[in-house]
């Protein structure tokens, strides 16, 4: 149940204008709580139950956005970055109000499912590495990849700082020049996809993350596109074992 708050700074939030703006808008009879006109704007009201009305439009307060991403390459999973541009670059002002951030990081030229959200206690969870959250990816791998290499992924590789991997599940789709493969790791090291198949000689060139937790990408989604979670893939992604 959400507690009590002042309608200008839930307005504020939600983007409707500075607490100096909402001042006036509350002065010229633009707010309502419950059909009553609101002129002051330090009313207490509690934002399960009383309905806001701004400007004839009736407000949906939310107090936590969840965003499903189809990242692109060139884009950094971060909220500010000096010289590339970063994945909140692709967010309407609608969302970017409420300040979300990405859960976890895909690298810059790596593709697929990101979330985005504001509630820092889920992506703490999500991201804890005492949960070993799956997570499923599709890549192109430079070499010929073999039943040698899903034997020694299963067993855990040594990175190339010493650190030691959880075993790891290695699917074959094509193994060629340029093989195709999933891979579903339950850490999330540096670089690890990457990293691992180095271990094994080979080079990674084209990652796409497919999954993270039973949240699966929506493949409808085009590249930068999003939409929102549904209450049931909030629910997902937060699934661990």
């Amino acid at each position: 149940m959400a507690k009590k708050q002042r309608v200008d700074k839930v307005l504020s939030n939600l983007g409707y204008g500075s607490r100096a703006e909402l001042k006036k808008f509350c002065k010229q009879g633009l707010v309502f709580v419950n059909g009553k006109a609101v002129s002051n704007p330090g009313l207490q009201i509690d934002t399960d139950i009383d309905e806001i009305v701004f400007n004839g439009e009736k407000i949906n307060y939310r107090e936590f956005i969840y965003l499903m991403m189809n990242k692109p390459d060139g884009y950094i999973s971060a909220t500010f970055d000096k010289h590339d541009p970063i994945v909140l670059d692709l967010i309407d002002d609608e969302y970017l109000v409420f300040e979300p951030f990405p859960v976890g990081r895909l690298d810059k030229d790596t593709e697929g499912l990101l979330v985005l959200t504001n509630d820092g206690q889920l992506a703490h969870r999500v991201l804890s590495p005492k949960k070993h959250v799956p997570k499923t990816y599709y890549a192109k791998i430079d070499g010929k990849v073999t039943e040698e290499d899903i034997e020694a992924f299963k067993n855990g590789v040594t990175l190339d700082d010493g650190y030691e991997t959880m075993p790891s599940e290695l699917v074959i789709l094509k193994s060629d020049d340029i093989s195709e493969i999933e891979l579903t790791i339950h850490e999330g090291k540096f670089h690890q996809v990457k990293r691992m198949f180095e271990s094994v000689g080979k080079t990674v060139v084209y990652l796409k993350r497919l999954s993270m937790g039973a949240l699966k990408l929506d493949e409808t989604l085009e590249l930068g596109e999003y939409r929102e979670l549904t209450d049931e893939e909030v629910k997902l992604i937060e699934v661990r074992e």
